[in-house]
Protein backbone atom coordinates (compact mmCIF):
# COMPACT_ATOMS: atom_id res chain seq x y z
CA UNK A 1 0.00 0.00 0.00
CA UNK A 2 1.28 3.47 -0.92
CA UNK A 3 1.21 6.12 1.69
CA UNK A 4 -0.45 9.44 0.86
CA UNK A 5 2.98 11.07 0.59
CA UNK A 6 4.29 8.36 -1.77
CA UNK A 7 1.17 8.70 -3.92
CA UNK A 8 1.67 12.46 -4.21
CA UNK A 9 5.33 12.01 -5.16
CA UNK A 10 4.45 9.37 -7.78
CA UNK A 11 1.76 11.46 -9.44
CA UNK A 12 4.02 14.53 -9.40
CA UNK A 13 6.80 12.58 -11.16
CA UNK A 14 4.39 11.24 -13.78
CA UNK A 15 3.01 14.74 -14.42
CA UNK A 16 6.49 16.23 -14.82
CA UNK A 17 7.49 13.41 -17.17
CA UNK A 18 4.44 14.06 -19.33
CA UNK A 19 5.16 17.78 -19.35
CA UNK A 20 8.75 17.27 -20.52
CA UNK A 21 7.69 14.81 -23.21
CA UNK A 22 5.04 17.19 -24.53
CA UNK A 23 7.32 20.24 -24.66
CA UNK A 24 8.17 21.30 -28.25
CA UNK A 25 11.72 20.70 -29.43
CA UNK A 26 13.40 23.96 -30.42
CA UNK A 27 14.78 23.99 -33.95
CA UNK A 28 18.27 25.14 -34.85
CA UNK A 29 18.53 28.28 -36.98
CA UNK A 30 18.20 27.65 -40.70
CA UNK A 31 21.43 29.02 -42.10
CA UNK A 32 22.07 30.34 -45.61
CA UNK A 33 25.79 30.57 -46.38
CA UNK A 34 26.72 33.29 -48.86
CA UNK A 35 30.00 32.10 -50.35
CA UNK A 36 31.42 34.67 -52.72
CA UNK A 37 33.90 37.41 -53.52
CA UNK A 38 33.87 41.22 -53.24
CA UNK A 39 30.51 41.45 -55.04
CA UNK A 40 28.94 39.69 -52.07
CA UNK A 41 31.35 40.92 -49.38
CA UNK A 42 30.11 44.50 -49.87
CA UNK A 43 33.36 45.97 -51.13
CA UNK A 44 33.37 49.76 -50.77
CA UNK A 45 30.00 49.76 -49.01
CA UNK A 46 28.68 50.06 -45.49
CA UNK A 47 27.86 46.54 -44.33
CA UNK A 48 24.22 47.52 -43.91
CA UNK A 49 23.96 48.41 -47.62
CA UNK A 50 25.23 45.11 -49.05
CA UNK A 51 22.81 42.80 -50.81
CA UNK A 52 23.29 39.94 -48.29
CA UNK A 53 22.25 42.29 -45.49
CA UNK A 54 19.25 43.50 -47.49
CA UNK A 55 18.36 39.85 -48.14
CA UNK A 56 18.42 39.18 -44.40
CA UNK A 57 16.06 42.09 -43.85
CA UNK A 58 13.68 40.68 -46.46
CA UNK A 59 13.81 37.20 -44.90
CA UNK A 60 13.10 38.73 -41.49
CA UNK A 61 10.09 40.60 -42.84
CA UNK A 62 8.66 37.36 -44.22
CA UNK A 63 9.43 35.56 -40.94
CA UNK A 64 11.15 32.77 -42.85
CA UNK A 65 13.40 31.84 -39.95
CA UNK A 66 16.48 31.79 -42.20
CA UNK A 67 19.72 33.44 -41.16
CA UNK A 68 22.29 34.80 -43.62
CA UNK A 69 25.93 33.94 -42.85
CA UNK A 70 28.20 35.88 -45.18
CA UNK A 71 31.55 34.14 -45.69
CA UNK A 72 32.47 36.17 -48.79
CA UNK A 73 36.00 37.55 -49.17
CA UNK A 74 37.14 40.31 -51.52
CA UNK A 75 39.54 38.92 -54.11
CA UNK A 76 38.42 35.33 -53.59
CA UNK A 77 38.86 32.89 -56.46
CA UNK A 78 37.18 29.57 -57.19
CA UNK A 79 40.33 27.75 -56.05
CA UNK A 80 40.45 29.73 -52.80
CA UNK A 81 36.81 28.95 -52.18
CA UNK A 82 37.35 25.29 -52.92
CA UNK A 83 40.10 25.09 -50.30
CA UNK A 84 38.15 26.75 -47.48
CA UNK A 85 34.63 25.43 -48.07
CA UNK A 86 34.79 22.20 -46.05
CA UNK A 87 35.57 24.02 -42.81
CA UNK A 88 32.68 26.45 -43.35
CA UNK A 89 30.20 23.65 -44.06
CA UNK A 90 31.25 21.92 -40.86
CA UNK A 91 31.15 25.12 -38.82
CA UNK A 92 27.82 26.53 -39.99
CA UNK A 93 25.93 23.46 -41.25
CA UNK A 94 23.90 25.56 -43.71
CA UNK A 95 20.60 24.52 -45.22
CA UNK A 96 21.45 26.47 -48.40
CA UNK A 97 24.70 27.70 -49.95
CA UNK A 98 24.76 30.61 -52.40
CA UNK A 99 27.91 30.21 -54.53
CA UNK A 100 29.08 33.46 -56.14
CA UNK A 101 32.63 32.79 -57.33
CA UNK A 102 34.57 32.84 -60.58
CA UNK A 103 34.52 36.54 -61.44
CA UNK A 104 38.05 37.17 -60.15
CA UNK A 105 39.30 34.11 -62.02
CA UNK A 106 37.84 35.47 -65.24
CA UNK A 107 39.18 38.99 -64.70
CA UNK A 108 42.64 37.49 -64.23
CA UNK A 109 42.32 35.47 -67.42
CA UNK A 110 42.54 32.07 -65.74
CA UNK A 111 41.87 28.96 -67.78
CA UNK A 112 38.13 28.39 -68.04
CA UNK A 113 38.82 24.67 -67.63
CA UNK A 114 40.45 25.38 -64.26
CA UNK A 115 37.60 27.70 -63.24
CA UNK A 116 35.07 25.01 -64.10
CA UNK A 117 37.06 22.32 -62.30
CA UNK A 118 37.27 24.32 -59.07
CA UNK A 119 33.61 25.35 -59.14
CA UNK A 120 32.68 21.76 -59.89
CA UNK A 121 34.55 20.57 -56.79
CA UNK A 122 32.75 23.20 -54.70
CA UNK A 123 29.40 21.91 -55.92
CA UNK A 124 30.47 18.31 -55.28
CA UNK A 125 31.34 19.14 -51.66
CA UNK A 126 27.98 20.82 -51.13
CA UNK A 127 26.10 17.97 -52.81
CA UNK A 128 27.81 15.37 -50.64
CA UNK A 129 26.61 17.27 -47.57
CA UNK A 130 23.04 17.17 -48.99
CA UNK A 131 22.72 20.95 -48.96
CA UNK A 132 20.62 23.00 -51.39
CA UNK A 133 22.62 25.22 -53.73
CA UNK A 134 22.13 28.44 -55.66
CA UNK A 135 24.87 29.02 -58.23
CA UNK A 136 25.36 32.60 -59.42
CA UNK A 137 26.89 33.38 -62.80
CA UNK A 138 28.86 36.41 -63.92
CA UNK A 139 29.85 38.19 -67.12
CA UNK A 140 33.14 39.74 -68.23
CA UNK A 141 33.83 43.14 -69.82
CA UNK A 142 33.95 43.17 -73.65
CA UNK A 143 37.71 43.83 -73.76
CA UNK A 144 38.36 40.18 -72.83
CA UNK A 145 37.39 39.09 -76.31
CA UNK A 146 34.40 37.12 -77.53
CA UNK A 147 35.92 33.59 -77.41
CA UNK A 148 37.06 33.86 -73.79
CA UNK A 149 33.86 35.64 -72.69
CA UNK A 150 31.71 32.93 -74.26
CA UNK A 151 33.76 30.12 -72.71
CA UNK A 152 33.63 31.78 -69.30
CA UNK A 153 29.89 32.42 -69.29
CA UNK A 154 29.09 28.89 -70.46
CA UNK A 155 30.69 27.42 -67.33
CA UNK A 156 27.80 28.38 -65.03
CA UNK A 157 24.79 26.92 -66.89
CA UNK A 158 26.79 23.79 -67.67
CA UNK A 159 27.59 23.21 -64.00
CA UNK A 160 24.02 24.04 -62.99
CA UNK A 161 22.69 21.38 -65.35
CA UNK A 162 25.33 18.85 -64.33
CA UNK A 163 24.62 19.14 -60.61
CA UNK A 164 20.93 20.01 -60.96
CA UNK A 165 21.22 23.14 -58.87
CA UNK A 166 19.42 26.47 -59.16
CA UNK A 167 21.10 29.11 -61.31
CA UNK A 168 21.00 32.89 -61.37
CA UNK A 169 22.66 33.48 -64.77
CA UNK A 170 23.93 36.98 -63.98
CA UNK A 171 24.16 38.58 -60.53
CA UNK A 172 24.13 42.16 -61.82
CA UNK A 173 21.15 41.87 -64.15
CA UNK A 174 19.30 45.20 -64.26
CA UNK A 175 22.11 47.22 -62.69
CA UNK A 176 22.67 50.37 -64.77
CA UNK A 177 26.15 51.72 -65.66
CA UNK A 178 25.68 54.71 -63.34
CA UNK A 179 25.19 52.39 -60.36
CA UNK A 180 28.83 51.34 -60.10
CA UNK A 181 31.63 52.65 -57.95
CA UNK A 182 34.50 54.66 -59.47
CA UNK A 183 36.37 51.47 -60.48
CA UNK A 184 33.47 50.48 -62.77
CA UNK A 185 33.71 46.94 -61.39
CA UNK A 186 31.97 47.03 -58.04
CA UNK A 187 28.29 47.98 -57.78
CA UNK A 188 27.43 50.96 -55.60
CA UNK A 189 24.94 51.07 -52.75
CA UNK A 190 22.15 52.19 -55.11
CA UNK A 191 22.43 48.88 -56.99
CA UNK A 192 22.20 46.58 -53.98
CA UNK A 193 18.36 46.38 -53.76
CA UNK A 194 18.22 45.26 -57.41
CA UNK A 195 20.93 42.65 -56.81
CA UNK A 196 19.06 41.41 -53.73
CA UNK A 197 15.87 41.03 -55.77
CA UNK A 198 17.76 39.10 -58.44
CA UNK A 199 19.01 36.64 -55.84
CA UNK A 200 15.71 36.39 -53.94
CA UNK A 201 13.78 35.52 -57.11
CA UNK A 202 15.81 32.34 -57.61
CA UNK A 203 16.29 31.66 -53.90
CA UNK A 204 12.61 31.61 -52.97
CA UNK A 205 11.86 28.05 -54.19
CA UNK A 206 14.76 26.76 -52.08
CA UNK A 207 13.26 28.24 -48.90
CA UNK A 208 10.31 25.84 -48.99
Amino acid sequence: MLTILQTIVLFTALWLHGTVQAAPVSQAAKNILVFGDSLSAGYGLDASDSWPNLLQQELDRSRSGFKILNASISGETALGGRLRLAKLLEQYKPAIVIVELGANDGLRGFSTADIESNLNEILVQISRARIKTLLIGMKLPPNYGEPYITQFQSVFPRLSAKHRVSLLPYLLEGVSPDQFQADNLHPAAASQPQIMRNVLLVLKPLLR
